[in-house]
């Protein structure tokens, strides 16, 4: 009887607490229905998170092209490849959609990847031991090609995939990495936490960013357990907007020829540092912008200089200032050129310093004005300053002239130089470009107001931004007037000496004259300041050397500046001679690709003979009836036909023209003084492998006239150029700085 009273309270105890429960169970699950919340999580958003799969589309950044449409810089689609490790996603055993066998999948994929296999091995390992869905490669797993990815895709490797993704690629290399900069992936901090995205790191990459970048897209709808979209997956997307397309007013020839010729250079000179910017005389344009060490913004490893000298860098002008010397002087009505001074030494008075000519103070007895900008005279320089113009009005030229100022050149990390100007030396060293500092942009920008008839344009380098998808122009610059420091009858005078410095019998500048058109400029020599004290280095070779000029000279196109800083010279070799290779090469080479008239073509009003046709007629009535009617004609080879001619049937060309006639027995002709364009053109005829060494007019030929020649057989020539020779004073220009104490 006691046992059974047990046993009922017991059972009593049993079934309230199973009524207990009951009852929170069953209230539990009717609040989860009628809230639908677990734990403050909504069970309908847990669901459909689970269910839904989002992927981001991200925009394609937007391109960087020249002034042509030549693309500089985009979005070069490459793949990730990862590994899916979740049995999961296999729907049929038979066709795995899974890494099955981890060790064979690593010896598979390690050699595609460039890797080894056992860190393959690792890294799926320790996904699988993890329960990780999928598991990546790290860095040897990116950027793959199209080509390594279909590789890996034909090894047919169970649960490997790919996902694309873009990478910023440069087609060009080094190509005015500067100006162009580079982007790349990095993490960025948002609302929605940390993600990654390729933004801007330098030049105008990082300038442009805004504008470049574009935003991301995404697309999401609900799928099941194998990702197969459900029959009303609720999908939703968002297209991406891809960023915008920035023209610069960079030319991509013009860019070539620039880089070509400072790489040549660098070869062979091995400067400490080298700068060059040519811009359009009327624009403001600027067509080319080039400084050394450079880096290849595809792989900006061990990168030397990341600053763009020639807008950052400030350094001592040299002699290039004097053109804006004697355009002060000018303008100012107080200029004589046949007024002749004493060259050599310029004593002021006792307290100050004496001013030397470049050649230790020698001289060259009395000359007028217009030799001593000629021979370059520091002492002409300073004599105009002090005796003609003025100092304090000196000064207000060189603020007219912007020299005191920024460009205002849309690049980024812009640093102006200093007019040194407090004590009556510096006063007169200013005139001749020492002790005061510039940066090449600024000289170029003042240079255009002596080439453009006095009016002074602003640098720019963005020529528009246009929407990639619509292609509307959303910015568009102008050419804009910065200033006009002088007159066009001053500018047109200061031009006039700016040939004579280049062709003149005392010219400084006579490495730079061009073989078509004529050049004027202003060559510059200027010592570099000791970093480890004061005083400035010592050495022939430790100079910046320097060129300041525009051509066509009687109405410019271009303006160039050029500066080669510590050239490994040998003896007897002057600092010009890197300078010039620059600048013959690129504005030669300009003007023709800009279809400008050469001089002598420019200037003579010849009637023009049309080119009847040449090929498969007799050699010999050919050459007889091109010779009288005044052309000039090589005839390669001693064949009775003519196969090939580099002229046209319908070509009307003036009859001084050298036309070349090939035979159908070709034979080494004698080239020595042809021109590099004659040369060329010779070889393109008949295919020929053609080394060139030096520039200007053929000196000597590897192959000797007279010798049967036959296509792609290879021909060395040696150019040089007449009046290569300087004058020593380059040399020593400006060499009274070391004396510089007040």
């Amino acid at each position: 009887m006691r046992k059974n009273k047990t046993t009922h309270m017991m059972a009593g105890i049993f079934l309230i607490v199973f009524i207990v429960i009951f009852v929170v169970l069953s209230g539990r699950f009717i609040y989860i229905q009628a809230t639908g919340e677990v734990n403050n999580i909504s069970l309908e958003e847990w669901a459909e998170e689970k269910r839904t799969a989002s992927y981001s589309m991200p925009a394609e950044r937007g391109m960087i092209l020249d002034k042509n449409g030549m693309i500089l810089a985009y979005d070069r689609p490459t793949y990730r490849v990862y590994a899916v490790m979740d049995e999961a996603y296999s729907e049929d055993p038979d066709n795995p959609r899974h890494v099955v066998n981890i060790e064979e999948t690593a010896q598979t994929l390690a050699p595609f990847l460039d890797t080894e296999a056992a860190a393959i091995e690792n890294s799926l390992r320790h996904g699988a031991e993890n329960e990780r869905f999928q598991v990546e490669f790290g860095s040897a797993g990116r950027h793959l090609t199209q080509n390594e990815k279909e590789e890996i895709e034909a090894a047919g490797i169970p649960g490997i995939y790919f996902e694309e993704e873009a990478m910023r690629y440069y087609p060009n290399g080094v190509f005015a990495s500067h100006i162009i900069g580079f982007a790349r992936e990095t993490d960025v901090e948002t609302e929605d936490g940390v993600v990654s995205e390729v933004a801007g790191i330098t030049g105008m990459e990082k300038q442009l960013n805004d504008y470049l970048q574009g935003e991301d897209g995404y697309i999401s709808y609900q799928r099941d357990l194998y990702n197969t979209k459900l029959l009303d997956p609720n999908e939703v997307v968002k297209e991406p907007e891809d960023g915008d397309n920035v023209y610069l007013t960079l030319d991509q020839k013009i860019q070539t020829l620039l880089d070509e010729a400072m790489t040549a250079v660098d070869e062979e000179y091995n400067p400490e540092r080298m700068n060059a910017v040519v811009m359009h005389a009327k624009t403001g344009e600027i067509l080319a912008m080039s400084t050394r060490p450079s880096y290849n913004p595809n792989n900006p490893e061990n990168v030397e200089n990341w600053y763009n000298d020639v807008v950052s860098s400030p350094i001592e002008p040299g002699s290039t200032v004097k053109m804006f010397t004697w355009a002060a002087a000018i303008e100012e009505g107080v200029y004589n050129g046949n007024e002749t001074y004493l060259s050599g030494t310029y004593n002021v008075n006792e307290k100050i310093i004496p001013i030397r000519d470049v050649n230790n103070g020698r001289g060259w007895g009395t000359i007028t004005y217009d030799e001593g900008f000629e021979r370059s005279s520091n002492v002409a320089a300073s004599k105009l300053v002090w005796e003609k113009i003025g100092t304090e009005r000196f000064l207000e030229y060189l603020y007219e002239f912007d020299i005191d100022k920024p460009s205002g050149i849309d690049l980024p990390g812009e640093i102006p130089g200093e007019i040194l100007y407090n004590w009556p030396r510096e006063k007169l060293t200013t005139s001749f470009g020492q002790g005061s500092t510039v940066t090449p942009i600024q000289m170029v920008k003042s240079a255009t107001a002596i080439a453009n008839d006095g009016k002074m344009m602003k640098p720019y380098v963005v020529d528009k931004i246009v929407d990639s998808t619509s292609n509307d122009v959303l910015e568009d610059k102008e050419p804009e007037v910065a200033g006009e420091p002088i007159s066009a009858e001053t500018a047109k005078q200061v031009r006039e000496l700016l040939r004579l410095a280049v062709e003149g019998e005392n010219a400084t500048g006579k490495a730079f004259q061009l073989n078509d058109y004529a050049i004027g400029g202003k060559t510059g020599t200027a010592q570099i300041p000791n970093p480890d004290g004061g005083g400035y280095l010592t050495g022939s070779n430790n100079m910046i050397f320097s060129f300041l000029g525009m051509a066509p000279i009687e109405d410019p196109e271009l303006v160039i500046f050029v500066s080669v800083q510590q050239p490994d010279l040998e003896a007897g070799e002057y600092g010009s001679l890197p300078v010039s290779f620059i600048v013959r090469n690129v504005v030669e080479n300009s003007l023709h690709y800009m279809n400008i008239e050469p001089e002598e073509e420019a200037s003579e009003e010849i009637e023009r003979i049309e080119i009847p046709e040449i090929v498969g007629t007799n050699t010999a009535t050919t050459m007889t009836t091109l010779k009288e009617s005044g052309f000039k004609v090589t005839t390669v080879g001693s064949g009775d036909t003519i196969t090939k001619a580099n002229v046209e049937p319908g070509d009307c060309v003036i009859p001084t023209q050298h036309i070349l006639l090939i035979t159908d027995e070709p034979a080494m002709p004698n080239v020595l003084g042809w021109s590099k364009r004659e040369i060329v053109r010779f070889a393109e005829l008949l295919d020929l492998q053609l080394e060139m060494f030096g520039s200007g007019y053929v000196t000597l030929q590897s192959v000797e006239a007279g010798i049967p020649i036959q296509e792609g057989s290879y021909l060395g020539v040696e150019l040089s150029h007449p009046g290569e020779e300087v004058e020593e004073s380059e040399e020593e220009d400006e060499s009274d700085t070391t004396e510089e104490e007040e």
